[in-house]
């Protein structure tokens, strides 16, 4: 009996030791976790800017319909020097008529800079311009640096 316990334990002493995963095992696992890694990431890094976009349209559609209920209550819309501002404030020739605040808080766009506003407008048929400058936060540009509008 008591070789029997003593194989025993001799085995189970040499199984604890050949119980972790062996160097070319953890290597294995490292490169499929980079194929995976490589193959699915690219396709989430456009998806960050296109979201941006997005809001960026969806902001500029709001303020659009402020600007136009600033319009209707005032017979005119926001001068250039006012801005968009007026759409929270009420600006001093209100003479009662203001009905505001049209939007709750005028946000920046999605790459942290404010909208731009430009009345008269210069594009269009629209009455006055209103823009996010994008990514590259200048006007103008193309492809992921161009400017989200209101005329496009």
């Amino acid at each position: 009996m008591r070789t029997h316990s003593y194989k025993r334990s001799r085995n189970e002493r040499r199984s604890s030791q050949n119980s972790g995963f062996t160097l070319v095992e953890i290597m294995v696992v490292v490169v499929i976790l980079g194929i995976l890694a490589a193959t699915i990431i690219p396709q989430f890094i456009g998806t960050a800017h296109d979201a941006k976009v997005s809001m960026a349209r969806a902001n500029i559609v709001e303020l659009e319909s402020a600007v136009e209920k600033f319009y209707i209550h005032m017979d005119r819309y926001p001068s250039g020097e006012e801005g968009l501002q007026v759409l929270v404030t009420e600006p001093a020739d209100a003479a009662g008529r203001w009905r505001g605040p049209y939007i709750k808080i005028l946000r920046p766009d999605p790459w942290q800079n404010p909208y731009q506003y430009r009345s008269p407008g210069q594009h269009g048929s629209m009455t006055f311009d209103l823009w996010s400058r994008g990514a590259d936060r200048a006007d103008g540009g193309e492809g992921d640096a161009a400017d989200i509008s209101n005329w496009e």
